[in-house]
């Protein structure tokens, strides 16, 4: 397994949001990746109580680094990481992947790191104050995902994703979301 993630081989391309690319993307991934609310709450919403998160990989290592160079942090640095599966029923929705550095932990009163199968989005989305900085977009191909992903996920076509850069207090986080055709199967709420 990659050192620093359950999901990826490697790094994947982002692109920064720009009008153009906003036309390019499906219909059906459109309203996911420009969703300005919780995920979690607009899952909730379809999927009630069958909504659920497993935990893929939740550790402390450095994160790649375009992640780093984003947030701003030294290559080298320890991150928590933590990739998950949000699925209902056993239908897999989005995977999602967390860059949490120790001072926005630390700023969190430690609730960021101890969620455990409780949605990140339920959490960040209570602070009042939180900020969001930046957002792009990438295309996930199948080549992309680590075989241990693809064993687990059937996924075997390309998978659009959006990574934001959340701030609490000015204290920064990278949350990374790729929605998976049972997500593109749900309904705007």
């Amino acid at each position: 397994m990659h050192k620093n993630s359950f999901l990826f081989r490697q790094e994947p391309h982002w692109k920064k949001k720009h009008p153009g690319l906003k036309q390019a993307l499906p219909a059906d991934v459109h309203s996911w990746v420009y969703e300005q609310g919780s995920l979690t709450r607009r899952l909730r919403k379809v999927y009630g109580q069958s909504f659920t998160v497993e935990i893929l990989f939740h550790r402390w290592k450095p994160a790649f680094i375009g992640e780093c160079d984003l947030l701003k942090l030294p290559h080298q640095q320890y991150n928590l990481i933590r990739e998950v599966l949000l699925h209902a029923d056993g239908k897999p929705l989005i995977l999602a992947r967390t860059v949490l550095p120790e001072h926005t932990i630390k700023i969190a009163k430690r609730n960021l790191s101890h969620l455990g199968t409780r949605p990140l989005g339920e959490v960040i989305f209570s602070y009042p104050k939180l900020e969001r900085l930046d957002l792009n977009i990438s295309c996930i191909q199948y080549a992309q995902w680590r075989q241990e992903l693809t064993n687990k996920v059937n996924v075997e076509q390309q998978v659009w994703g959006r990574r934001t850069v959340y701030a609490i207090q000015r204290q920064k986080m990278l949350v990374s979301e790729f929605f998976l055709p049972g997500a593109l199967e749900t309904v705007k709420t």
